[in-house]
């Protein structure tokens, strides 16, 4: 529907780019207000809409920190999938994945700190961490998806599951993330990069 204006109808903005503005809007205020301090009438007003918007797509604030997290995850491992190509190999799969998870993560500090500050606050709400818990999970089984399809595509044998190895990738890539906000000088691009590359390589054989 449309609202009649002396000037004529105003159409409706898109579903996907009101949770798209709604979700820019939340990562901002959050990273500048912090979770307990952040409220949904101030997100709402930031993207551009009144706090019903943001129920009509988010369930409750912690839906909304959640989905934040889980939309950055998903992008990642498309990105990773998406850049290998036909005929590389484990070791040029190796060197893409761990470029680019590095850049994502020196470049993403915004989001390194929701993702602190979210996984501090599961261990004292029930609520958050029945949003973390599954949204982790998730993203351990789409790594565990996403390694194994790569691991196939470019001839590798893993030398763990893939769910072991996801795991892995998982836990190194939130303590880079976390120890790059904390100390960037001595935990910069150039050490993500190594780490990642090294832990790569002694997941899977040529």
């Amino acid at each position: 529907m449309t609202e009649e204006t002396p000037q004529g109808p105003i159409p409706r903005v898109p579903r996907d780019e009101v949770r798209r503005r709604l979700l820019a809007a939340a990562a901002r205020v959050f990273a500048e207000r912090g979770y307990a301090d952040s409220r949904l009438a101030d997100i709402a007003r930031a993207a551009g809409f009144t706090k019903g918007a943001v129920y009509s797509n988010f369930g409750s604030k912690q839906e909304l920190f959640g989905a934040i997290l889980g939309e950055g995850s998903a992008d990642e491992l498309a990105a990773v999938r998406a850049g290998v190509g036909e005929n590389d190999g484990p070791a040029e799969a190796v060197e893409h994945a761990a470029g680019l998870v590095a850049g994502r993560i020196v470049a993403a500090d915004e989001r390194g700190q929701l993702g602190l500050e979210f996984a501090a606050q599961a261990a004292r709400d029930e609520g958050i961490r029945a949003i973390l818990v599954p949204l982790r999970r998730a993203q351990r089984e789409a790594a565990a998806g996403s390694f194994a399809e790569v691991a196939e595509r470019t001839g590798a044998r893993p030398r763990v599951s893939p769910e072991v190895a996801a795991l892995i990738l998982h836990c190194l890539s939130n303590g880079l993330s976390n120890e790059h906000l904390v100390d960037p000088e001595s935990v910069g691009p150039e050490q993500v990069r190594e780490a990642l590359t090294t832990v790569l390589g002694l997941l899977v054989r040529p």
